[in-house]
């Protein structure tokens, strides 16, 4: 069993406080928005130093239970229809299935060497796991719990993202600069199989290609370069018979769009949920960069902080939350206002980033103090309200909230 950590004296303090005022309230959320009867809400933060998953209950504001999943946890996925977690052990080889009824881990399974980072498509059936060690991406059955199919990539592929039209698989290759795209099949209940993903192009003169952001309407993707201070654009190819393709031939194959100039090392790509813009973390530039979607040029950069790692956006489009992890603070952007309007003290090294179901609440996993700082978005301004308590090198966080009948 790891070794519990010891938290500095005002993280205890501000963790007392909490418990006292839950004692107080009889366990009820002063001053944040009632929930229904039966409503329940979790996130999973996984512990890459300590081979665990911690359970986070986000109603109640408190540690539920920790996880022994495999070793090496490094990225978490919530399943958008069903009531499951994916947790991705690298040096195990394998994925941990957590089932979030019951928050226990219902199944493992094996995949390939190395493996970093798990994408679910959008029907919640099929998951695709970037194995970095293998150079190659496995396709899941999560239904029958197991890999079904396995495809070539480039070297150490590290990030992997599902089109929304479910078409297309990209997958960022680090050590080859490149992104290898896919053709894969969406979900069909009747097939007895699923073919192996197809690979449909590859891009290369990407150095270190690391994050990627798919378009909403599954035409473009972006790629950033942390090994230089460039983001990739490329378009997608539109599926035959689409509008799109009737219009313009060309435009039924991938291509590259063009190379966009940012700050130096971005690391992340947040996106608005409209699609619009994209906000690039320039990691030893200090600064974010704004690029919008439509004209696919850099709108400009700003100074932001102290080593921006990680961006997140309102569900309204209007503020990016930006975790400076060489500050220990997450900076708030005003996007319609292009400006910086605050910032929020966290633990020591704040990076993955997630919204609670309804926004109300903005979580921070703290790589260097192992632990969650837990930001209020709204009432009197955004203000760190408390900060609960993960194992050694939180590196993930999903969100998964529940409603049970009554």
């Amino acid at each position: 069993m790891p070794t519990p950590l010891r938290l500095p004296l005002k993280r205890f303090a501000a963790i007392a406080v909490w418990a006292l005022l839950l004692g107080g309230a009889g366990c009820r959320r002063s001053s944040f928005p009632d929930v229904p009867e039966g409503y329940r809400e979790f996130a999973y933060v996984s512990n890459g130093g300590s081979n665990t998953v911690s359970v986070l209950d986000l109603v109640y504001l408190r540690q539920d239970r920790t996880l022994q999943v495999g070793t090496n946890p490094t990225n978490l996925a919530a399943n958008p229809v069903r009531n499951e977690i994916y947790v991705v052990n690298t040096q195990s080889g394998t994925v941990s299935v957590i089932d979030a009824d019951a928050n226990r881990v219902a199944a493992t399974v094996p995949v390939h060497h190395l493996p970093l980072f798990v994408a679910v498509e959008p029907t919640g059936h099929r998951a695709y796991v970037a194995n970095s060690g293998s150079n190659t991406v496995s396709v899941l059955d999560l239904d029958r719990r197991r890999e079904i199919a396995v495809a070539g990539t480039g070297e150490v592929p590290t990030v992997a993202r599902v089109s929304p039209d479910g078409r297309s698989l990209v997958v960022t290759n680090r050590n080859s600069g490149s992104a290898s795209i896919f053709d894969i099949t969406p979900y069909d209940a009747a097939a007895s199989s699923s073919p192996a993903p197809k690979l449909r192009a590859a891009f290369s003169g990407c150095p270190g290609a690391s994050d990627a952001v798919i378009l909403p309407d599954s035409s473009k993707v972006f790629v950033a370069c942390t090994g230089g201070h460039q983001v990739m654009a490329v378009g997608l190819a539109a599926a035959p018979g689409s509008w799109a393709a009737k219009q313009n031939s060309a435009l039924m194959t991938d291509h590259l769009l063009t190379f966009l100039d940012v700050g130096k090392t971005p690391v992340h790509l947040a996106m608005k949920p409209d699609g619009g813009e994209i906000f690039v973390s320039n990691s030893d530039s200090d600064s974010i960069s704004e690029i919008s979607t439509w004209t696919n040029e850099v709108g400009g950069t700003y100074v932001i902080g102290s080593k921006p790692v990680r961006g997140i956006v309102s569900g309204d489009n209007g503020t990016l939350w930006v975790a400076n992890s060489g500050a220990d603070s997450i900076a708030i952007y005003s996007i319609d206002d292009g400006r910086l309007v605050g910032n929020v003290r966290t633990g020591s090294a704040p990076d993955r980033l997630a919204f609670s179901e309804d926004e109300h609440l903005l979580l921070a996993a703290d790589a260097h103090s192992g632990d969650v700082a837990v930001i209020r978005t709204a009432g009197q301004g955004p203000a760190l309200f408390t900060i609960l308590p993960a194992g050694i090198s939180p590196n993930s966080i999903a969100v998964k909230a529940i409603q049970k009948k009554p």
